[in-house]
């Protein structure tokens, strides 16, 4: 492709003058060379104008206000009216804008000498429902016309459902600051993907090539095998795509988040899309992990560049997840964090690269580790043993002991007939973990523990103290070990 933004130096891709293939083809050595073995990596059918968000910094120029992107290394800003990168729609949505922001006559803002207005423009358009949201950003609080600006950008330009006015005058690169606030229209806009109705805001996390991310979705879905049975963990949810996604398949979904914008929209879209059995939670995906005592089967994580910290690995381990599918934007992150799992018995099944980002270095990912599953041995009497084999007892109660906490969901448990030697095999379907009997008998179906009809009226938790001293319950806990017959 030709562009004449390369020779003016702009730094935002590579490799254009280059045939796509060959590039395709160096990202994917790239990647076997740290995951050997990989999946062949998935490019697209057209590597132009696929960014579905426009982001410009203003300058001004000899004669009038212009907007664009740093040339390479420097904070020189080039002049951008086409991108080939770009959604063409939301570029020509940003060149409108900076047409009526020159009328204006305002100044863009200076990082050196911390004067003038303007300092950066975003434009997120959603490729499935054509609705578009403009955010301007300033260096102070005021922006002197603004909401008739807005007014007339909502105007010219009808498919922008909001204009919004965030506030950034931190001397750092990021380009929002905290505060926000709507001129005209609305703060949120919808888009249309797997078939889900996704919310957005300006802040929202969302994957900028729509088309390519739906494939990666899809496999990271795939990947993880959900069965009804499965309870699922979408740490770094976002506004909570792969989470809905997952809920069409699995029992129960919980999304973790630390940013409350994206949460508010995640929560939005699942009333929409009418999905009841997942539920968003605001905080530390590690914090909240340890704090809400979940014990997933399944846990998606799609963490930042940085990757995932070894606390948030370790919380991750100590709840025994049978599968983790890992979606990252970094391969080094990936393959560091993919060792550490190593070492908590988590080995990498399977990875594929994705490029979502046609021209540029980056590299998409998702990958499968699975937890080594164990084999586990326990003598039963001849009563419970027959009740498990019957199908009338699928929870056992025991001591949480050092024995039992390596019993985890996935592992298969050999019973043997105290009386006969007669055997018979379960897979662990969860581990229902209590302080001691007396919480256990409050939180679970006694029927399902081996009490009968006439028996769980008179059940009382200190009937177990027969097996286990109180003692015991209160330095180990116990545990009722959810069973499959296999």
């Amino acid at each position: 492709m030709n562009c004449p933004l390369t020779e003016k130096g702009c730094g935002g891709c590579a490799g254009l003058k280059r045939p796509y293939g060959d590039l395709l083809r160096e990202k994917n050595a790239a990647f076997q060379q740290l995951f050997p073995g990989a999946l062949p990596i998935v490019g697209v059918e057209d590597p132009r104008f696929y960014r579905n968000k426009v982001l410009r910094s203003f300058a001004n120029g000899k004669t009038s206000l212009y907007h664009g992107m740093y040339r390479a290394g420097t904070h020189q800003i080039v002049s951008v009216q086409r991108c080939m990168l770009e959604n063409e729609r939301a570029t020509a949505i940003a060149n409108t804008a900076l047409e009526l922001l020159a009328e204006r006559q305002l100044p863009a803002y200076r990082e050196d000498f911390h004067r003038g207005v303007l300092r950066h423009m975003q434009v997120r358009r959603a490729p499935g429902s054509g609705e578009a949201l403009v955010t301007v950003i300033t260096g102070g609080k005021d922006f002197p016309g603004g909401q008739a600006f807005a007014d007339r950008l909502m105007l010219h330009c009808r498919d922008v459902r909001g204009v919004i006015h965030n506030v950034n005058p931190r001397g750092d690169s990021a380009v929002m600051g905290y505060h926000s606030r709507v001129l005209s229209g609305q703060d949120e806009i919808w888009d249309r993907m797997s078939g889900l109705m996704v919310c957005l805001t300006s802040r929202s996390f969302y994957q900028v090539n729509t088309a390519q991310a739906e494939k990666l979705y899809a496999r990271a879905i795939e990947f993880a095998s959900l069965t009804k049975a499965d309870t699922v963990l979408d740490a770094y949810c976002g506004v909570g795509i792969i989470g809905m996604l997952a809920a069409r398949q699995a029992g129960r979904v919980t999304g973790i988040e630390i940013v409350p914008d994206a949460i508010a929209c995640a929560r939005k879209a699942a009333r929409r899309n009418h999905i009841e059995n997942i539920d968003f939670l605001c905080g530390d995906a590690g914090r909240a992990l340890s704090k809400q005592q979940l014990s997933p089967s399944v846990v998606f994580m799609d963490p930042p560049r940085t990757g995932c910290s070894a606390d948030f690995l370790r919380s991750v381990a100590a709840c025994r997840p049978e599968r983790i599918v890992y979606v990252s934007c970094n391969p080094e992150t990936l393959r560091r964090d993919a060792d550490l799992l190593a070492a908590s018995g988590y080995r990498m099944d399977k990875v594929q690269p994705y490029d979502l980002f046609p021209f540029t270095g980056h590299t998409e990912a998702v990958a499968l580790l699975r937890r080594e599953t164990a084999a586990h041995n326990m003598k039963l009497d001849p009563e419970p043993f027959e009740m498990i084999k019957s199908g009338q007892k699928t929870i056992e109660l025991r001591l949480f002991d050092e024995k039992r906490r390596k019993i985890k969901a996935g592992d298969e448990i050999t019973f043997t007939n105290n009386a006969t030697g007669e055997q018979l095999r379960a897979a662990v379907v969860k581990m229902h973990r209590f302080p001691d009997f007396e919480a256990l008998y409050q939180a679970l179906p006694l029927m399902k523990c081996g009490y009968t009809e006439q028996t769980v009226a008179e059940a009382k938790p200190s009937d177990m103290e027969r097996y286990y001293a109180l003692d015991a319950q209160k330095k180990y806990g116990v545990v009722g070990i959810e069973l499959i017959r296999k």
